[in-house]
């Protein structure tokens, strides 16, 4: 069965969100740890908690995926925004701790010119701090674009940091197509010499997720603008080889597309067409 859905919004609780799930046919999505911009997060509610729970079991969701706020910069040269970072993440960890057995997403961060080898040193210090033995969730690294300064560009650098993890058992990696093409990585006429790569390079045991997203400006540019799927630069024949591919075709897809619900719920379709159930 294909495992499919789309980032909602987290405003109204899990519950909410389950239900927006249910009436666009995704059976996983992303939400929001908080304000994508930063700021507190919003209280969580056990009554909530427990009607999601009831939810998700009978809709058959199984697996969802928090993501950070674009604000959580682990590898800034501020020391201010370091410690946001570090607070957020921290908070983040124990509030997933009210859905267990989850993944929690965040980029990696821009090291802002004090190099790759400072900015690794600073993530992997950060998550050596946060990350406990008894934690149930998953952090994963998403793959980037390579725009500007950012950390991650390429599987060697997540491998870096994961190398230098000492809970590595609870970290795993996050694949945007989007990114990875706008890379440099060519999913559209080489998918299988890229997750060779990625394997020799993390392992693909590594990878928990993939945000399925179409490229605007694509292969190489850097530029990390997504497009709806089959409108942009990756095309929906590549993206359909990606769905179906044994390495790939059983990890849970996250659209992140420039869509409202009604968007995402033709997308899904779509793509549950395509998908060739084993």
């Amino acid at each position: 069965m294909l495992t499919i859905g789309c980032h909602l919004s987290s405003a109204k609780g899990y519950e909410a969100m389950a239900k927006e799930a249910e009436k666009i046919q995704a059976n996983t999505f992303q939400f929001f740890t908080r304000n994508p911009r930063g700021g507190n997060a919003k209280e969580i509610k056990e009554e909530d908690v427990r009607a999601y729970g009831e939810r998700a079991r009978k809709q058959g969701i199984t697996k969802i995926l928090a993501h950070a706020p674009y604000t959580l910069n682990a590898c800034s040269e501020k020391e201010s925004v370091r410690n946001f970072a570090f607070r957020a993440m921290k908070e983040d960890m124990e509030r997933m701790e009210y859905t267990p057995g989850n993944c929690y997403n965040f980029h990696p961060g821009s090291h802002v010119g004090q190099g790759v080898e400072t900015g690794i040193t600073l993530i992997s210090e950060l998550l050596n701090e946060i990350l406990t033995p008894s934690q149930t969730t998953t952090v994963l690294l998403e793959t980037m674009a390579g725009k500007g300064s950012e950390v991650g560009r390429n599987f060697e650098e997540l491998r870096e940091i994961l190398d230098r993890v000492t809970l590595s058992e609870k970290m795993g990696v996050c694949l945007d197509t989007c990114h990875v093409y706008d890379g440099g990585y060519d999913f559209v006429g080489d998918l299988d010499g890229v997750l060779t790569e990625f394997d020799r390079v993390i392992g693909l045991d590594k990878l928990k997720a993939i945000h399925l997203n179409d490229s605007m400006y694509g292969f190489e540019s850097h530029k990390d603008r997504h497009a709806r799927i089959g409108e942009g630069k990756i095309g929906l024949e590549a993206i359909t080889r990606i769905i179906n591919h044994p390495a790939l075709r059983h990890l849970p897809f996250y659209l992140e597309t420039p869509n409202d619900l009604e968007g995402y719920a033709r997308e899904i379709s779509m793509l549950r067409e395509v998908y060739k159930e084993s």
